[in-house]
C-alpha cells in the first residue's frame, strides 16, 4: 500500500478488478494508467517539496491528471 494519495484505486475503489483486468488485456489502458501513476508521483513530489516546482508547472501537471483521469474513467464505464 502506497502513502501516495490519488492512485487509481483510490479514485475508482468499485473498479479494482477491472482495472487490473485491462492493464493485462488492454495496452492502451496500461499505457495510460502507468502515464497516470507517473504523473501522479511527480505531483505528490512537487506537493511535499521532494522535487520542488513552481506553483503553475504543478496546476498543470494537475489538469494532466484530471485529463487521464477522464480518459481511464471512461474505459471503465
Amino acid at each position: 500500500m502506497t502513502h501516495t494519495p490519488h492512485e487509481l484505486d483510490q479514485e475508482f475503489p468499485e473498479s479494482g478488478a477491472r482495472i487490473h483486468t485491462l492493464k493485462e488485456q488492454d495496452g492502451h489502458f496500461r499505457k495510460l494508467a502507468d502515464q497516470y501513476h507517473d504523473l501522479n508521483r511527480e505531483i505528490h513530489r512537487g506537493e511535499t517539496d521532494v522535487e520542488p516546482m513552481g506553483e503553475f508547472h504543478l496546476e498543470d501537471l494537475k489538469k494532466r491528471r484530471l485529463a487521464l483521469l477522464d480518459e481511464i474513467g471512461g474505459y471503465l464505464r
